[in-house]
């Protein structure tokens, strides 16, 4: 293993009760002030994103957790000898909600640098737009979901993002027709 980051830079992905990510940050959150913890732990996010999307004619946005189940927190939590931070492994371990740290069953393994400026990077670029919920690339097969050929198979001809549709190409009678 290589050398433990500095303490505030030591990011750590946890495990926690699908649907509870927001209860169990804002629960961090509270208890770093109550507890004077914030000499330890510094930061705790969920990452999430914005997309979008068009049902029924009808445009719109969205967020969604991008990891569900998952928390990043950055915190003071392996000394330079890589052993556990006493205080904070016990604040962090009876946490309600929390399960596990990701990576290794009971040794953390702190995120890569490059990897936490990565996810920041995608959160950033997902504030400053929703991406759309789906992505496809003309050639793609997909299945008409609403109108007069629903539930007909047709290969996407063009993208028109900013509206939302798909010119697909659906074969009815024999001849390819074009459907958006």
């Amino acid at each position: 293993m290589g050398s433990i980051p500095d303490p505030k830079e030591q990011w750590y992905v946890i495990h926690v009760r699908a649907g509870l990510e927001q209860r169990v940050r804002d629960n961090m959150l509270k208890r770093i002030e109550t507890e004077e913890m914030a000499d330890f732990v510094y930061e705790v996010i969920v990452p999430t994103e914005r997309v979008s999307e068009v049902k029924k004619g009808k445009k719109s946005e969205s967020v969604r957790k991008k990891f569900p189940g998952y928390i990043l927190a950055n915190m003071w939590l392996l000394d330079e000898h890589n052993k556990p931070v006493v205080k904070t492994w016990h604040f962090v371990k009876e946490t309600d909600g929390f399960l596990n740290f990701a990576g290794a069953k009971d040794h953390p393994i702190p995120l890569r640098p490059k990897e936490i400026e990565a996810l920041r990077a995608q959160m950033r670029e997902s504030e400053a737009g929703a991406k759309p919920k789906f992505q496809f690339t003309p050639g793609d097969s997909v299945r008409v979901a609403d109108g007069p050929f629903e539930s007909q198979v047709g290969t996407i001809e063009e993208i028109d993002q900013d509206r939302g549709l798909l010119r697909v190409s659906v074969n009815i009678f024999g001849r390819a027709t074009p459907v958006d």
